[in-house]
């Protein structure tokens, strides 16, 4: 199923989820001089359109592959596809199944029988999108 999926996430929601981020480990929240302005431009040109979990969490991946900031990408990214998906209506362990495998697809990390479980999750879903 197709939704805005990533709608309410404006650029300054996840500059600020960055800056967030940043804050308690004092880590510096700035942007990056190569990689902050094309994240920037590609999140505000899709994040509103309809697409599918799956396009929407690898969005999320492309964007923190960019860099567009010098500290917690990943976590910024995985924070965003993981707040979509707490905003489903699912059983909990299927919920929390399915975000701790977008995280890994958005971080990078996921093997490729977790990104067959994660596309397996979507298509067999017990709640409706």
């Amino acid at each position: 199923m197709k939704r805005a999926w990533l709608a309410p996430f404006t650029w300054p929601v996840i500059v600020e989820t960055n800056r967030r981020l940043c804050q308690p480990k004092g880590a510096l929240h700035a942007p990056t001089s190569d990689g902050y302005e094309p994240a920037r431009r590609l999140w505000e040109s899709v994040h509103r359109s309809e697409m599918t979990l799956a396009e929407a969490t690898e969005l999320c991946r492309r964007c923190h592959q960019m860099a567009p900031f010098c500290n917690f990408n990943g976590n910024t990214f995985v924070a965003v596809i993981r707040r979509v998906i707490a905003d489903l209506n699912l059983p909990a362990d299927q919920a929390a199944a399915l975000r701790s495998l977008a995280g890994h697809i958005v971080a990078g990390t996921a093997t490729p029988e977790q990104q067959a479980a994660f596309a397996d999750a979507l298509n067999n879903m017990t709640s409706p999108l």
